[in-house]
């Protein structure tokens, strides 16, 4: 009795699907047929002067009273400041802490034990081989460093005078030393002595 009732269903379904189907008629959709090709007239369009172009470039003057707290060089660098905080209740225009200032500090290190080599070495090319036709000679500015590529740009400072050399050879070996300068840099430095007091910094 159940099979009798829903087989009337079925068949309606069946017929309405048809129906439908019938009804629906594919074809081509957003297309056309190739049509030959048509002239322009040039009476259509019409000159349109558009005048003399010109343009003003005004560069504004800068104002003092917006510098930034500090400035940045070769031998600083900037860093967030550690007392600045946002606060919720605070206004955050730009999402800036109220009290952001630049933070400059200097990155020069210190060696304490920096070492010159040059005698017994004279003539030698070099680890680099940076020194040229007849090796390392007294006059050669140049420091030795363990690991740094060959070339790295070193700055040396000491008693008021800054040297910008190169890291032409390798040394030193003795344990707890950083540079081993040559001849010619420890007497531009004025410092031809293993000891303290000598500041660099990488480039």
């Amino acid at each position: 009795m159940a099979a009798d009732v829903r087989l009337p269903g079925v068949v309606a379904r069946a017929v309405l699907i048809s129906a439908l189907a019938s009804v629906v008629i594919p074809g081509l959709v957003g297309s056309r047929a190739p049509s030959a090709p048509a002239s322009i007239d040039p009476a259509a369009f019409r000159q349109v002067d558009l005048g003399p172009i010109s343009t003003t470039t005004t560069t504004l003057a800068l104002d003092p009273a917006n510098l930034s707290d500090g400035s940045l060089d070769g031998e600083t660098v900037l860093r967030e400041p550690q007392t600045a905080r946002i606060s919720a209740a605070a206004p955050r225009p730009g999402n800036v802490a109220p009290n952001a200032r630049v933070i400059v500090r200097d990155i020069w290190k210190l060696d304490p034990d920096i070492s010159w080599y040059g005698p017994g070495f004279y003539g030698n090319g070099g680890a680099c081989g940076m020194f040229g036709a007849n090796g390392l000679g007294p006059e050669d500015i140049g420091v030795a460093h363990r690991t740094l590529p060959c070339g790295t740009r070193v700055t040396f400072r000491y008693n008021g005078r800054t040297v910008v050399t190169q890291v032409k050879d390798r040394g030193p070996y003795v344990p707890g030393r950083t540079w081993d300068m040559t001849r010619g840099l420890c007497e531009a430095l004025g410092h031809c002595f293993t000891g303290g007091g000598v500041y660099y910094r990488i480039g």
